[in-house]
């Protein structure tokens, strides 16, 4: 599967959600999914997302503009995003 349509989007602000983010790189072309992560137990942003543009070309764009910007006061990392690791899934009650 071609990935190279998908940004990694990093050091983002806890504030930022999914509505922001497709609002900020919604300049470089169509996004087709904008979302941040966020951590299942304390319901908070884990500080990075991820974006898929309708086309590599897009996602080439917002690369050369956005990395190292300032987003409320942080500045952001924009790459390709590589693909998943496949890890195992830890159990519910797991202790780090």
């Amino acid at each position: 599967m071609d990935q190279n349509n998908k940004i990694f989007v990093g050091n983002l602000a806890w504030e930022v959600r999914d509505d922001k983010l497709r609002e900020i790189f919604s300049q470089f072309g169509e996004i087709t999914d904008a979302v941040v992560i966020i951590d299942r137990r304390t319901n908070r942003s884990k500080g990075f997302g991820f974006i898929t543009f309708a086309t590599p070309e897009a996602a080439q764009a917002a690369i050369a503009a956005m990395h190292g910007q300032e987003v409320d006061g942080r500045n952001i990392v924009v790459n390709i995003a590589r693909p998943r690791e496949e890890r195992p899934r830890r159990e519910f009650n797991q202790e780090n």
